[in-house]
């Protein structure tokens, strides 16, 4: 029988959690001291942080211990993309109930190694502490590189919208789950472990992109940060966001809206942004949309009823 987090102890755990993870040559010190060093070369750093909550971000009877690994690292790695910086390191916190399998503790961190290291970036220490509820919460460091952060507030009148990977995939898996199917198998997966477009934030900033934003909590929510941030209203045309074939199978098996599950859904963390209209898209960027004077967020020209994502403190759900 596994042995729980309270049997194996604070400091073993530390030990046992800790040797998944690698260095790069980023880091000048990593785990097993006060703090961890890493170079700065740009002299600036982008850092973000997020929190995942088990019966709210996750299930532990839906996902592995290395799902939500690969899930937690996913989200700040994401936003460190959208900032059109490269990720470099993350830090990641634990709180867990004393009967938790210190085992599942291990999985998690391969998870976190496994997705860092898939970006260059290394996992480079944290904190573990007892709670009721199972919290994990990373934080991401980032390098620009010389260049200049790519924030919320640049788009202007005339810009092309564009996104680059795939919306709306985790949504109709956690639909999927939410039924008690595991089933489409691809669905499930991305809900599981997504697959946020990582070089793309990088290279859409090497060609000048304006504003950009992980799409975390639903496309259109997020366009509307960029829009706000922005002063300027943004238009997003549907028929350039074609509705996959399990992703279909699925809403006609479900009786759910898959168009939804595309535009509100969020947890794939896809790059969206605004480009200079005289720009070439970056490889793995496609058009989507416009941006013009004005304000908010419309869909083929009209104002969509109902959430635009997901609100943590609302009653619209992921």
């Amino acid at each position: 029988m596994s042995e729980t987090v309270a049997e194996v102890g604070e400091f073993r755990l530390i030990e046992r959690f800790t040797r998944h993870f690698a260095t790069t040559p980023a880091v000048v010190l990593g785990p097993g001291d006060d703090a961890a060093v890493v170079t700065a070369p740009d002299g600036r750093v982008v850092a973000c942080t997020d929190m995942l909550v088990e019966g709210n971000h996750f299930r532990r009877d839906w996902c592995s211990a290395a799902d939500v690994g690969h899930k937690a690292a996913a989200a700040n790695l994401a936003d460190i993309a959208a900032m059109g910086a490269r990720p470099t390191a993350l830090l990641a916190a634990v709180a867990a109930p004393q009967d938790l399998p210190a085992e599942w503790l291990e999985g998690l961190a391969s998870g976190m190694a496994a997705e860092a290291a898939a970006v260059g970036a290394a996992v480079i220490g944290g904190d573990t502490t007892r709670g009721e509820m199972l919290t994990v919460t990373v934080t991401a460091l980032g390098d620009l590189e010389g260049r200049e952060p790519v924030v919320r507030g640049g788009a202007r009148p005339g810009d092309v919208l564009a996104l680059a990977g795939r919306i709306g995939w985790a949504a109709a898996g956690l639909n999927v789950l939410s039924r008690g199917f595991r089933s489409p198998g691809a669905l499930v997966s991305a809900y599981r472990r997504p697959q946020p477009p990582y070089s793309a934030g990088r290279d859409a900033a090497l060609m000048g992109v304006r504003a950009m934003i992980d799409v975390s909590d639903g496309l259109l929510a997020d366009l509307g940060h960029i829009a706000s941030a922005s002063g300027v209203a943004i238009d997003v045309d549907t028929a350039t966001l074609p509705i996959a074939e399990p992703m279909r199978n699925a809403a006609d098996a479900l009786g759910a809206d898959a168009r939804g599950w595309l535009l509100t859904g969020g947890e794939d963390h896809a790059l969206a942004a605004a480009f200079p209209p005289d720009v070439t898209l970056p490889e793995g960027w496609r058009p989507i949309g416009t941006v013009a004077a004005g304000s908010g967020v419309t869909v083929d020209g009209r104002p969509r009823q109902g959430p635009a994502g997901w609100d943590h403190f609302g009653d619209s759900t992921k």
